[in-house]
């Protein structure tokens, strides 16, 4: 456990490069439940139990793309494709004995509470982006679907390896509500996560269009905008619906979607104690005829 700042980014990256990654136990209990029925298993079940979990996803794509890369012209951008290449007998053989998060923090309670807290949070973004990616006609919805899981790679990890910094870091944050995430990550890490993020992408060779996908410098691109509003969108509601931006995530969203403020709040299935959280908020445009492309 990392309990102070390391150098630079290049050595935060070299740390993390290196270590095993945890996976939920909701994981391996899925996966041994698939093993003991390895003869009908396909990969579509195996996906599924994947992408419900950032870390073992990011497992599976890092593994997958030395092996891709000598006998494909592009990348492998998601999990189904990776099962399909790897195949089912060598997948559950490659990814046994997998270590979890709730072994490795369970002498760290806070801790173990602050990455399954937030891990909840990008399954909601990923939820949220993989609706609407469908809703706009995505040409790959999974895509779409994963850069929303990984969008906190860097702060999960950070939770599993230096919970006491990410203690700190949301601490200060609650403390201080106006500090921008950015400012308190450099502040108590030296780095930006999601520097830290980026160069793990391109260290783990991970697809370029996840990491373009999961990159504010490229926002006003559709595809992007809309991994970006998901994430925002779960961040936002984590602790109600109540919070001040969310107006603001409603009128992006709505303008991506093409939907107006009862149709967006009809698609998020929000329950009616959910709803009278809202805070007020302007009427939306009403929807255009056509629903955008993607």
């Amino acid at each position: 456990m990392l309990t102070h700042p390391l150098q630079d980014l290049e050595t935060w990256v070299l740390f993390f490069s290196g270590a095993e990654l945890p996976v939920l136990r909701h994981t391996v209990r899925q996966l041994d439940e698939l093993r003991a029925n390895i003869d009908r298993v396909n990969g579509r079940e195996i996906s599924r139990v994947v992408l419900q979990d950032p870390l073992m996803t990011v497992k599976v794509l890092a593994y997958i793309q030395p092996f891709a890369g000598k006998t494909l012209r592009t990348d492998i951008t998601t999990i189904g494709s990776a099962v399909m290449m790897i195949g089912i007998e060598p997948f559950f053989e490659k990814f046994k004995d997998l270590v979890t998060i709730e072994q490795m923090l369970k002498s760290e309670p806070p801790a173990m509470l602050g990455a399954l807290q937030l891990i909840r949070r990008v399954q909601r973004a990923a939820h949220y982006a993989h609706e609407w990616a469908l809703w706009r006609q995505d040409l790959n919805v999974e895509e779409v679907t994963i850069a929303a899981l990984l969008h906190d790679l860097a702060e999960i990890l950070l939770w599993c390896f230096a919970p006491t910094l990410a203690i700190e870091m949301r601490d200060r944050q609650a403390a201080n509500h106006a500090l921008r995430s950015a400012a308190v990550q450099e502040a108590v890490l030296g780095i930006r996560l999601i520097d830290l993020q980026l160069a793990l992408c391109r260290t783990w060779h991970l697809p370029k269009l996840l990491a373009n996908l999961m990159d504010p410098e490229h926002a006003e691109a559709p595809r992007i905008r809309n991994v970006l509003l998901a994430v925002d969108l779960a961040r936002h509601s984590a602790h109600g619906w109540n919070d001040a931006a969310i107006p603001d995530d409603f009128a992006a969203i709505g303008k991506l979607l093409n939907l107006n403020r009862d149709a967006l709040i009809q698609r998020l299935r929000l329950s009616d104690d959910e709803k009278a959280q809202l805070p007020p908020m302007p009427d939306m445009p009403p929807p255009e005829t056509e629903t955008p492309a993607a």
